[in-house]
């Protein structure tokens, strides 16, 4: 067998021993918390549900859960809800059989709905709770815990309430005490002595020992059936676990169903604290393991390892994070560490039976308690240090009480609501408007003439342009009305930059129909750009407007793919309704374009014999990138659109050339190919000179050359100038 194998089996083994040494001696404790509430005899039989739990969780859960590493037991939150729930019938004087029978349904129950959960997807949704209301319930159930030990470390009577138990000292058993305090304080301390055996393991050696030790001197602690200190036999009744089993099952199907409707609620709590504990702990074994486990594959496994402990008489369980933080430092490698752990619980109890009988109840109380104050989330009291936090706090507090006052489940959903109301408290103080900006001061990629420039530099205050962000909905559509209405009254044209939106709600849609009808009164335009194809919420926001009616282009409300194409088409309205339309579509000849303007007649005339002239239809490519070529392009009439291809399917807009503007002087100076691709807009004709042709003219014409490329220079750094002023105009918005 390869050396690498046997190092993994070997680190297996003793992860998986470690592992068991920790959660063995917490489900012991978590199954007596939860039958001791029916009586003194059924304390043993649940420190046997316990070691069932915990060998038939290890086994099944392990190895049908796959998350490597990760060891499942019977947890706290098993033992706070099904305690209480016993303590509650116990009260109403509900017979301990039918209360076994009750908890056996609600662990089948369970089982069963975390099964669902899996096989339907929920765990990718449970992982994602809220971190106050995950904070909270861990610190409610931890407070649960340590109020139900209480009364057990005093040793006091099962009868006995925890204020009756506080307020009476002479009820008090302070054998019992003694064993609870000297139990805790080798648990705190062993860690800081030595972390090879488990601290949990030392704390119950020394409990017991302080037992016996008591017993010397008091000789009727050494008695061990009838001793309300001890475990006692782990048969239980008289009738004995098995046959008591045997018979708790053949009850079950006279079960009345109107009973069972009374167990889904525990059950579905149950279901879920587990589900939570387990992901909770998974996420932790992923960080430290550089890992990732499949949520839903792992609750389907944790359903199937509690419906078989229940079936074998187990009490439900969890991913726990002491026993799996100590399996990794152990050198466990694999999911076959879970199963050696299973297996060794079982193997404990064959074992050491006789011994558990003896293991003082005061000694598992205070195993407990520890375990309940470790569960209290101290680091959420640095959220009471900042404002913006102290609510989150406060869902804290508020998911602790409910637990306290009413139930698990209820806090759980107490805690949601609240973060919810949080979350919507925090998206509408954030504002829906990223940016606001005027024409005059962004402009589209269209190059224009400088005359052109000129007048939407004057005029382009008509339009203004909002990008929005963040989710629109009923919490924000107050706010983006109020941030759009002082500018409905006086621009021509409201353009909503939709590219940052995540989600869309049909009050949002509503509110920007009534803008859109405001505008349409007097003539104005509302117009929509970059809608979001696929947000986060799977929303296709396109679809959505087309759907609901919104987005009309025959009633002043057009969609633009980009924000550039929404700025040219309202700088061509500008344009078109400061100077006549038809007009401007006329072709220029050559002493009408800015780049010869101030050339002899003559030296135009030997120019234009050296250029062509060419025409192309809208939508006619004119070159390509990667294309060679050393023309230069003068447009005429009409106007080219310049796209980067990004790859198959998508090309970046560059920039859009017009009437008496150039492009392809890149090439025309370096004779290098093209860099890009340039598409006629619309019916569009060009002069095109040949820096071939060029050269040889400007042999007899040297001045001519040099004319020619100081133009260039002055266009393009005007070009990069109006650049740099929308650059700064965007950074300052």
């Amino acid at each position: 067998m390869p050396e690498s194998k046997l190092q993994q089996m070997a680190g297996d083994f003793w992860g998986g021993t470690a592992a068991m040494l920790v959660a063995l001696p917490s489900a012991i404790a978590f199954g007596v918390t939860i039958f001791a509430p029916l009586g003194a005899s059924f304390a043993a039989q649940g420190a046997l549900a316990g070691i069932l739990g915990a060998t038939a969780l290890g086994l099944v859960a392990s190895y049908l859960g796959g998350t490597n590493r990760l060891i499942t037991a019977p947890c706290a939150p098993a033992a706070a809800v099904l305690s209480a729930f016993a303590i509650q019938l116990m009260q109403e004087n509900t017979p301990p059989e039918i209360i076994l029978l009750m908890m056996t349904v609600i662990g089948l129950l369970c089982g069963a709905l975390q099964v669902t959960f899996g096989a339907v997807g929920v765990g990718r949704l449970i992982k994602y709770m809220p971190y106050p209301v995950v904070s909270g319930y861990l610190s409610g159930v931890g407070l649960i815990i340590i109020l139900s030990q209480i009364p057990k470390l005093l040793g006091v009577a099962k009868d006995v309430h925890l204020a009756e138990a506080l307020l009476a000292p002479h009820k008090w058993n302070w054998q019992g005490i003694t064993v609870g305090i000297v139990t805790a304080a080798v648990m705190v301390l062993a860690p800081r002595v030595t972390k090879r055996v488990p601290a949990a393991i030392l704390g119950l050696t020394a409990g017991v020992l302080t037992y016996f030790g008591l017993g010397l001197a008091d000789q009727s602690l050494l008695a061990l059936t009838g001793n309300p200190l001890i475990i006692g036999p782990l048969g239980g009744s008289d009738a004995g676990f098995l046959n008591a089993l045997s018979t708790r099952w053949k009850s079950v199907g006279g079960l009345d169903l109107g009973l069972l409707k009374n167990l889904v609620v525990p059950a579905l709590t149950l279901a879920v604290l587990l589900s939570i504990d387990t992901l909770k702990t998974c996420v932790v074994l992923d960080s430290l393991t550089r890992s990732r486990h499949d949520s839903n594959r792992e609750l389907i496994g944790q359903g199937l390892g509690n419906l078989a402990s229940t079936l074998v008489g187990g009490v439900p369980g969890a991913g726990t994070m002491g026993a799996t933080l100590v399996n990794i430092s152990s050198g466990a490698l694999t999911r076959t560490s879970g199963l050696i752990e299973g297996i060794l619980a079982l193997t404990a109890f064959l074992v050491l039976g006789p011994l558990i009988a003896w293991i003082p109840i005061a000694s598992l109380a205070a195993i407990l308690i520890v375990i309940g104050v470790r569960m209290f989330d101290r680091n959420s009291l640095h959220l009471l240090r900042n404002r913006s936090t102290i609510l989150d706090f406060m869902v804290i507090v508020a998911v602790v009480l409910v637990a306290e006052t009413v139930s698990l489940i209820a806090a759980s959903g107490t805690g949601i609501a609240l973060a919810v109301l949080l979350f919507i408290r925090e998206k509408v103080s954030s504002s829906a408007v990223r940016r606001k900006v005027y024409g005059n001061q962004l402009f589209s990629k269209q190059i224009r003439l400088p005359e052109e420039r000129a007048i939407l530099e004057e005029r382009g205050n008509q339009a203004v342009i909002f990008e929005l962000q963040g989710s629109l909905f009923f919490g924000t559509a107050d706010q983006l009305f109020t941030a759009l209405e002082p500018e409905l009254k006086v621009r021509n044209y409201v353009i909503l930059d939709l590219r940052r939106v995540q989600s869309v709600d049909v009050t949002v849609a509503h509110v920007l129909e009534q803008i859109e009808d405001m505008l349409a009164e007097r003539g104005a335009w509302l117009l929509f750009s970059q809608l979001p194809r696929n947000v986060p919420t799977g929303q296709n926001m396109g679809e959505y407007f087309a759907q609901i009616g919104l987005a009309r282009p025959e009633q002043h409300a057009p969609v633009f793919d980009e924000l550039d194409d929404a700025l040219e088409w309202v700088e061509n309205r500008i344009l078109a309704e400061a100077h006549d339309a038809p007009a401007a579509q006329t072709a220029l000849e050559l002493r009408e374009i800015d780049l010869f303007g101030r050339r002899k007649q003559e030296t135009l005339t030997e120019l234009e014999a050296i250029m062509d002239h060419r025409s192309f239809k809208a939508g006619e490519r004119i070159f390509s990138q990667g294309d060679t070529g050393d023309e230069l392009f003068l447009i005429r009439r009409g106007s080219v659109r310049i796209m980067l291809p990004v790859d198959d399917k998508q090309n970046h807009h560059l920039s859009t050339f017009g009437r008496g503007d150039f492009f392809g002087e890149m090439s025309f100076i370096d004779h290098n190919t093209r860099s890009a691709d340039a598409m006629a807009e619309v019916d569009t004709e060009l002069f095109v000179l040949s820096r071939t042709k060029f050269d040889v003219l400007t042999a007899a014409h040297r001045k001519l050359a040099i004319n020619l490329f100081e133009g260039l220079a002055r266009v393009l750094a005007l070009r990069l100038r109006y650049t740099n002023v929308e650059l700064r105009t965007l950074q300052e918005s």
